[in-house]
């Protein structure tokens, strides 16, 4: 599979790998925040269940992307790596902001007013990390 991988451009796999890296961990983040809002943060506050959500949802996050880096034959180096880490920041934001607008029936800017709260400011830092993990991840033979 990794022979047949080489014959599609290395931006496109940098790309698909990002769309996949982005979809398993809103899937993921989705079940793990409707966990943190209902059962969590009535006893520790919201700043505190992100605080606690944050550093599970980054290993879980450290390791779909391993695993989409493997998957789609991203290569180790810096180019292709940033790309995936911007398109699926691109993509989490924009499903977040879609299921901010749907499900809660918030604007464009009530999504971007919340990353100035304490809760919000550590969930941006945690998608940061998301964004870079791509990049930080060592290339695999």
């Amino acid at each position: 599979m990794k022979r047949a991988a080489h014959a599609v451009p290395a931006w496109a796999r940098s790309v698909g790998a990002a769309v996949a890296y982005a979809l398993f961990a809103f899937l993921i983040g989705f079940a793990f925040g409707t966990i943190r809002v209902l059962a969590v943060a009535p006893y520790t506050g919201e700043t505190g269940a992100v605080l606690l959500e944050a550093p599970v949802m980054l290993l879980v996050s450290w390791k779909i992307c391993r695993w989409c880096t493997r998957s789609f034959v991203v290569p180790g180096g810096f180019p292709a790596r940033a790309l995936m880490g911007v398109v699926a920041f691109t993509v989490l934001t924009g499903m977040e902001l879609g299921v901010s607008a749907l499900l809660l029936g918030r604007s464009v800017s009530e999504y971007l007013l919340a990353y100035g709260s304490p809760a919000g400011a550590l969930g941006l830092a945690a998608q940061l990390c998301f964004a870079g993990f791509p990049i930080l991840q060592p290339r695999q033979a």
